[in-house]
């Protein structure tokens, strides 16, 4: 059975009014998102649009959910 990424995957969450929800929603609006590039690449991205740390803490958060749902 194939695994859905880790964006595809975010993106299913984007209804959800919480702060992985949030990222869901800035993911989906994002053209240049790098889906994949993988957690690191990602946090970097965020880091390079000068992403509050809360963000990227969501981010990391979200990935642990992801990991532990495949």
């Amino acid at each position: 059975m194939a695994t859905k990424g880790f964006t595809p995957w975010l993106k299913t969450h984007a209804k959800e009014q919480n702060a992985i929800g949030d990222l869901a929603r800035d993911v989906a609006a994002d053209p240049n998102w790098p889906s994949r590039r993988q957690l690191k690449g990602q946090r970097e991205y965020l880091e390079e649009l000068g992403a509050v740390p809360r963000a990227i803490e969501t981010l990391e958060r979200a990935w642990e959910l992801y990991r532990s749902q495949l």
